[in-house]
């Protein structure tokens, strides 16, 4: 099969996380979630553990239990880093990160009203163990929720990669009834999109990023 690298690369580099351009009003169909997850688990897994997870809620009680949550991880984070250095005039990412916090606080107010939350899951911690047990673990379940962004992108659904209901996982895992053995990676809040279709995000020179078999060696 020959793929369509226009296609390919379009979806790609135009899965955004969205948040204000979320559709609030409009429900999302479960077999549509359902057919997303199921994209998602062709993603690779270490070992062929096959041991994600992924908590849908619908619930409007829940979802607003969620965002309570969110809520006050959001303030936290804010306070905790209102006194980080600010980006120089000129650096591509100024402007963006100005815009990422407007819609980010748009979020963290309307969470509640997001018609479906998915949290990715995997079997297992991680907190005291080896990078490489690490990097296993969450190897297993980031690569199955990208896909999962990647599928729902393609058929008009945004979502956004966050964490921050991280500081209160215990509170969340209470909540949805999630094992304590079980690791939580991410909130993704799914919802129709509205508007136009995205453009590639501006991002520094991808040579800034790339070494040659050394650290700092650049490509010729």
């Amino acid at each position: 099969m020959t793929l369509d690298l226009q296609t390919v690369d379009s979806l790609l580099t135009t899965t955004r996380s969205v948040r204000k351009r979320l559709d609030l009003s409009r429900p999302v169909p479960l077999d549509v979630i359902e057919r997303c997850i199921e994209i998602a688990i062709q993603a690779p897994t270490g070992s062929n553990a096959q041991n994600w997870h992924f908590v849908v809620v619908t619930d409007a009680s829940k979802r607003k239990q969620l965002a309570d949550l969110y809520r006050q991880a959001f303030k936290l984070y804010r306070e905790l880093n209102q006194n980080a250095p600010q980006l120089q005039e000129g650096d591509p990412r100024r402007e963006q990160t100005l815009r990422i916090v407007d819609s980010a606080t748009y979020l963290a107010e309307h969470l509640h009203e997001v018609p479906v939350h998915i949290i990715p899951c995997v079997e297992g911690r991680a907190e005291h163990g080896p990078v490489v047990m690490q990097a296993s673990l969450y190897g297993s379940i980031l690569p199955a929720a990208w896909s999962l962004m990647l599928a729902l992108r393609a058929r008009g659904l945004g979502s956004a990669w966050t964490t921050l209901h991280l500081m209160y996982e215990k509170e969340a895992a209470a909540l949805l009834g999630i094992p304590e053995h079980v690791t939580q990676t991410a909130l993704l809040p799914v919802a129709y999109f509205k508007g136009e279709d995205f453009k590639p995000a501006k991002r520094l020179p991808v040579r800034r990023f790339i070494s040659l078999n050394q650290w700092g060696a650049p490509l010729p």
